[in-house]
């Protein structure tokens, strides 16, 4: 494969788009309904998680969660023909 002219499959990569786009909706749904639980218990002040965003222990746990979920991204595009079966043994738990 060259990386200057990578072949690119078209489908693959709408579909991944797709799931990607329905995950970063289904986890910031999950975020807002979270965070809007934890304020009405009392528990948590309204903008308290914009100021945690700004922490840099926090940046560096998204950036690790981040870099983990594009590298499995990039081993499916890359060591599988075969859509239907993106995993791979080691993703599951011993």
């Amino acid at each position: 494969m060259n990386l200057l002219q990578p072949s690119i499959d078209v489908q693959k990569l709408t579909a991944i788009v797709f799931e990607l786009s329905s995950q970063l909706h289904q986890e910031r749904l999950h975020r807002l309904a979270l965070e809007a639980a934890l304020v009405r218990a009392g528990l948590l002040e309204v903008g308290a998680t914009t100021k945690l965003a700004s922490d840099p222990a926090v940046r560096e746990a998204s950036r690790q969660a981040a870099n983990k979920s594009v590298d499995g991204l990039i081993r499916v595009l890359t060591e599988h023909d075969d859509e239907r079966a993106p995993l791979r043994p080691n993703d599951f738990p011993a």
